[in-house]
């Protein structure tokens, strides 16, 4: 690729040797000419810094929302999703690492203008556009340009991400942005530093930052993995502390692990260990908490808080019934807390 064909980034500034230190995430990669960064699609050039990812994705897919997942944005509606290759976390577990540990050379990736994604999501009057599949902080530029247009045009857009970024460059990319789904992978460095190559510490701080310095809507999700971030004690620690700093009403998923990746090793996970992940996050007190990766009824359906009716059923990532009424318990009147109407 020629840089004349590329985007120049943004989050860099010029360091010693013609190198460049990428500011974007908490890797702060120093990068030596023609060198990209650990994800692949940032890449010095002259001393300067490019991504090779504005425009690039890897492809597009129509899903349902609650497959990101989101269970209190826009249930029932489907969402225009899109990734690029590459990504700023080294998830030895990774699910799409086909795309996650690619170089944009080494895939088909396609053309589309910012302007083009808005416009295929109008074209088939999909409600929201999902960054998705690798890590959308990589190409936040793309992601900027995206979501600024989708705002105008009443597309609403979703990151679904690690949340391993810097402070400075989560403000603009986060600008924008109206939900988000975070992997917080596991409630240890050690989990972190050897399946992830990243820091906890980081994700939390954007949780953290997310919840009271923004707008977004956002749900978590842990991959549970057996003998690795599975133990009740560890789950307990995660619950507490989303508790404590998040408070009692974002909603956590507790997912099934298979093998992948570099883990093929390990069996998956047993559905028990999800179904008693999410008893011990009821019992600590957060209100909405699911199992997906299994069919389970109970697990991924959306209770009312406050008089326990079933208000949002669903058989996998399909909405079966759903009884919230202008964001409220049918029967009872209790708010509940999400994003239920596209207005």
């Amino acid at each position: 690729m020629q840089t004349g064909e590329l985007k120049k980034a943004r989050w860099w500034k010029p360091v010693e040797n013609g190198r460049v230190l990428c500011t974007l995430c908490p890797r702060y990669c120093r990068i030596g000419e023609g060198q990209p960064g650990f994800c692949y699609i940032r890449q010095n050039h002259g001393g300067k810094l490019y991504t090779t990812g504005y425009g690039k994705p890897t492809g597009f897919a129509i899903d349902p929302v609650e497959k990101k997942p989101l269970n209190h944005f826009l249930p029932g509606t489907s969402i225009l999703s899109f990734g690029t290759a590459g990504c700023n976390l080294g998830c030895k577990f990774c699910q799409n690492w086909s795309i996650s540990k690619a170089k944009i050379d080494e895939i088909n990736s396609l053309n589309a203008s910012p302007r083009s994604v808005v416009d295929l999501a109008k074209k088939y009057g999909v409600p929201s556009i999902a960054f998705t599949y690798n890590d959308p902080t990589i190409f936040g530029e793309y992601v900027i340009d995206i979501a600024e247009i989708a705002r105008e045009e009443g597309i609403k857009t979703v990151m679904v991400t690690a949340g391993y970024i810097d402070k400075e460059a989560r403000t603009e990319i986060y600008k924008n942005i109206d939900a988000a789904n975070v992997d917080l992978k596991g409630f240890t460095e050690r989990f972190y530093h050897k399946l992830t190559f990243s820091h906890l510490d980081d994700v939390l701080d954007t949780l953290v930052w997310m919840k009271n310095e923004t707008g977004v809507w956002f749900e978590i999700t842990t991959l549970l993995i057996p003998g690795e971030n599975d133990s009740s004690e560890e789950i307990k620690n995660e619950c507490e502390w989303i508790l404590k700093n998040l408070g009692d009403s974002v909603p956590l998923h507790f997912t099934a692990f298979h093998p992948d990746f570099r883990m093929t090793d390990k069996e998956p996970t047993p559905p028990e260990t999800l179904i008693t992940a999410r008893r011990i996050a009821l019992e600590i007190g957060i209100k909405y908490c699911y199992v997906g990766n299994i069919y389970n009824t109970e697990g991924q359906t959306t209770y009312c808080d406050k008089c326990k009716t079933p208000l949002i059923k669903r058989d996998w990532h399909s909405v079966v019934s759903d009884k919230v009424v202008d964001g409220k318990c049918f029967k009872c009147g209790n708010k509940i807390p999400g994003v239920f109407s596209n207005n």
